[in-house]
């Protein structure tokens, strides 16, 4: 079942025993720190871990603008960019060395391929995610909807139960990882 913000927030909200909201401009205690605490709360999350479902892989558009030291190039990063997880040319999507500042890549490549994290439209987030986010934003809205800091703490060691155990089942969606062109790998063939 996909979730909207709201309904992610009001989960987290009934998890604190609060009113649940309707939407962020309600005019409650529960939509004014909703709105506040939500998009970093998400963000953070999504950018704590390379989740399958927010990776992507974009060619990057090269700034007419260079870099003023260092590297040749400068390229525009995607608007719904949270993180980078590596970059490369030539089809592949690592392999470049490269430095992100002023919120744009630089590097001496001619191309780059993008592999990033993203901010997902919260309908695809899976459900093991939504889970995590749920307990993550209780966790962060408890101090200032209740001021209990046992509370607090309580719902901060389920927020980190959580997203190991949704780290464990993302990472099960993918091939195991093994060692490529490796010299010693190839010396005892």
């Amino acid at each position: 079942m996909a979730l909207s913000s709201i309904a992610i927030c009001s989960r987290a909200l009934m998890k604190l025993g609060a009113d649940s909201i309707t939407s962020f401009e309600d005019g409650t205690a529960e939509a004014e720190v909703a709105a506040s605490l939500y998009g970093p709360t998400r963000d953070a999350l999504l950018s704590a871990y390379p989740w399958s479902f927010a990776t992507g892989q974009i060619g990057l558009a090269r700034l007419a603008a260079e870099p003023v030291a260092d590297y040749a190039y400068a390229y525009q990063l995607p608007s719904d960019f949270l993180r980078v997880l590596s970059a490369g040319i030539g089809g592949r999507g690592r392999g470049i060395q490269y430095r992100i500042a002023e919120r744009r890549l630089h590097t001496d490549a001619s191309e780059v391929t993008l592999t990033y994290i993203f901010r997902p439209d919260e309908q695809t987030f899976p459900p093991f995610f939504d889970q995590a986010l749920i307990v993550r934003l209780a966790a962060e809205f408890c101090i200032p909807l209740t001021d209990s800091t046992s509370r607090s703490e309580v719902l901060t060691r389920l927020a980190e139960s959580g997203f190991q155990q949704a780290k464990i089942i993302d990472g099960q969606q993918e091939s195991s990882v093994h060692l490529e062109d490796f010299s010693l790998v190839e010396a005892r063939s």
